[in-house]
């Protein structure tokens, strides 16, 4: 079940909310109508889903723009009016960004880019940015803080959001813009639709006795719950004065893919034999350990209410009980 929406705590606000039909992106739309705001969402529908804006769609203060961030002349007609952008948009196929690199720089970084144009161009100052643990790297510091070194970059999907943060941390210091950059573990629960317990959820469908799992199934994840993510989002807006604000976003625990696994098989009731890729990640640019230090999101107030493994279950419940997601675009 979905958390109910806290009172409001900011005075209304116009929202550009990018990527508003997305697993993340929507949910927050919803939030931000139940909080009284009025909504923009920008996306072009190429892996959202219009089926999840449908309770926002019956909303007055709702309005949503079917186009792309790269070089449309929609953006900045559509952006005009807004208090804050609120930019989820992204190309999140981590796995296979080998396979065709540009689409990380040019839906990540470019549009990133194109956005902060409009932005600047209809005088809106204030961004709030989806960005990603992954731009730590593979971190030889544990948990990790904001401030840790950065490695050398392993995947191109945390490259370009890297180079994102940078335009917008730029933005923030050469225009006068306040930007919030939130450094995410992988986020869980309703409206889920790629990650490892879809793809365990969909392999275990297709052959109850059989599970492949890439790597060794010793990799160490930190996941969040979608209504937490969204928690931390709204108060650090809310609390947060600095030009530029960047926070982890995630749990004081994390647990191997195994246990994963598990969880899962044990709501479903299945005891699959395990078939394993073999080496310590699942693909290249898989980090094997994430683990971020969230002390200074949680000085601001906030404290997640969802444990990784009833994210998990929460996550495999929706899925359950919405077999339309294992069939629509990844």
């Amino acid at each position: 079940m979905e958390r109910s929406p806290k009172a409001p705590v900011m005075p209304a606000m116009r929202c550009f909310v990018t990527g508003a039909a997305g697993f993340i992106g929507s949910s927050l739309v919803d939030r931000l109508l139940a909080a009284g705001h009025s909504v923009v969402g920008y996306d072009n529908l190429s892996t959202g889903q219009r089926r999840f804006l449908q309770g926002a769609s019956a909303s007055p203060r709702f309005e949503l723009v079917e186009a792309d961030l790269l070089g449309d002349d929609l953006l900045r007609s559509s952006i005009a009016g807004c208090d804050i952008v609120f930019h989820l948009a992204a190309n999140a196929d981590v796995r296979f960004g080998t396979h065709h690199p540009f689409r990380d720089l040019e839906q990540n970084t470019i549009a990133t880019y194109n956005l902060l144009e409009a932005m600047r161009a209809s005088g809106i100052k204030r961004i709030a940015f989806s960005s990603t643990g992954s731009v730590y790297g593979e971190s030889t510091l544990f948990p990790t803080p904001e401030n840790a070194p950065f490695p050398v970059q392993t995947s191109l999907y945390g490259n370009s959001k890297v180079a994102a943060e940078g335009l917008i941390s730029s933005y923030c210091e050469g225009f006068g813009f306040q930007g919030f950059i939130f450094r995410f573990v992988s986020i869980l629960g309703e409206r889920y639709t790629h990650g490892h317990v879809l793809d365990f959820y969909r392999k275990l469908l297709a052959d109850p006795s059989r599970l492949e799992v890439l790597g060794n199934g010793r990799q160490r994840k930190s996941y969040l719950y979608v209504q937490d993510c969204i928690d931390a989002m709204l108060l650090a807006i809310e609390r947060a004065t600095g030009r530029v604000n960047i926070f982890n976003l995630g749990q004081d625990e994390y647990c191997e893919v195994n246990q994963s696994i598990g969880w899962i098989c044990e709501r479903l009731a299945l005891k699959p034999q395990l078939a394993y890729t073999g080496g310590d990640r699942g693909w290249v640019g898989d980090n094997p350990f994430i683990f971020l230090d969230c002390s200074r999101m949680r000085a601001l107030g906030w404290t997640p209410k969802k444990s990784i493994q009833t994210s998990v279950i929460a996550t495999l419940e929706y899925l359950i009980a919405n077999p339309w997601v294992m069939e629509a675009r990844p």
